[in-house]
């Protein structure tokens, strides 16, 4: 392994040698891959473009989440700044290295988008910004080579699953009543954070500690004790969760409500897009400022609460919200 780890070192030290002016850049393609921008080009699709589009592309984002998250777990392998001293890092992170959540995640929501426009431009388009996004996470020392790699694969595995079984999945759940498609979202949401939890369980049970190398490096390279090594939590998993129930669930109460339709003119999908978003930051930001954080059992029911209260909002409350104040029409 070690091998792989070295040869992984010279690739990233090879990308640093074409200077620091791709810094900038870099940073920005990293950030198309981050949860921030999700969580805002999510709810613009959904609210402002079209609500199924919207919709696919978040059950693509939290699935693949929720699933980087239990691989992370089970690998735990380190960031290359973590495992090398060669290796300058442009960014911090806590978690676990592989494989790539930005790669993974990537390759599933712009491979969704891409799959929805059906257009022969947007694949390339979602190509060109999974592949520099995979690039982004090499050069700036948080990723090896093979992470990125094995992200790639696994979220266009993912994406070619979800295709798939959309269609026939999408008409079997709409002949359940209100009730079992609740109870359904929520053991989907279950099943995913159970997926994180024989790797959580074994790190915590079997005395397995950051290496001691990791943690001096990701020391030297940033001071600030929130951005070393604390890997082994199921924050991510519950994030994840928490967001998928809240979204179904959201998305089978609107459908008994009539549905929605992202259709109407620009200034309402402005209007729609600011008003909501203001919700979203209540629940995210708000609520994570005041809540109390920890590896404990309270801190995770109030965080798995947190995000299903936003993922509620960004398919239900939100839209419901729209209705009222006549910004747009009921769907079909």
């Amino acid at each position: 392994m070690d091998a792989i780890l070295n040869s992984g070192i010279a690739w990233i030290v090879a990308l640093h040698s074409l200077g620091e002016w791709l810094v900038a850049p870099m940073k920005f393609f990293s950030f198309l891959g981050t949860e921030e921008f999700f969580m805002l080009i999510l709810p613009a699709l959904y609210w402002c473009v079209d609500a199924g589009i919207g919709l696919r592309v978040g059950i693509i984002l939290l699935t693949s989440s929720g699933l980087n998250d239990a691989l992370k777990m089970a690998f735990h392998g380190p960031r290359p700044y973590w495992f090398s001293t060669q290796v300058k890092a442009y960014a911090a992170e806590t978690s676990f290295g592989v494989p790539s959540g930005h790669a993974q995640t990537a390759a599933g929501v712009w491979g969704m988008l891409a799959a929805s426009l059906r257009k022969w431009w947007a694949w390339i388009i979602a190509a060109l910004i999974i592949l520099l996004i995979g690039i982004s996470r090499v050069y700036l020392g948080v990723h090896f080579p093979h992470d990125v790699i094995l992200g790639w694969l696994i979220g266009g595995l993912l994406l070619w699953l979800i295709l798939r079984l959309w269609d026939p999945v999408t008409a079997w759940l709409k002949k359940r009543t209100l009730g079992q498609q609740i109870l359904l979202a929520f053991a989907a949401s279950m099943l995913l954070l159970l997926l994180s939890l024989p790797g959580f369980l074994w790190l915590q049970t079997s005395g397995w500690q950051v290496p001691t190398d990791w943690s001096e490096n990701a020391a030297a390279a940033f001071p600030d004790p929130e951005d070393w090594p604390s890997p082994v939590t199921l924050d991510g998993a519950l994030t994840s969760a928490g967001t998928l129930f809240g979204l179904a669930a959201g998305v089978a109460w609107l459908a008994r409500q009539g549905g929605f339709s992202a259709a109407g003119p620009g200034w309402k999908r402005v209007v729609r897009y600011l008003l909501g978003l203001v919700g979203v930051l209540i629940l995210w930001y708000g609520l994570g400022k005041i809540l109390p954080r920890g590896a404990a059992i309270l801190p995770y029911l109030l965080r798995y609460l947190r995000y299903a209260l936003v993922g509620a909002w960004v398919a239900a409350g939100a839209p419901a919200l729209f209705t009222r104040l006549k910004l747009v029409e009921k769907g079909p």
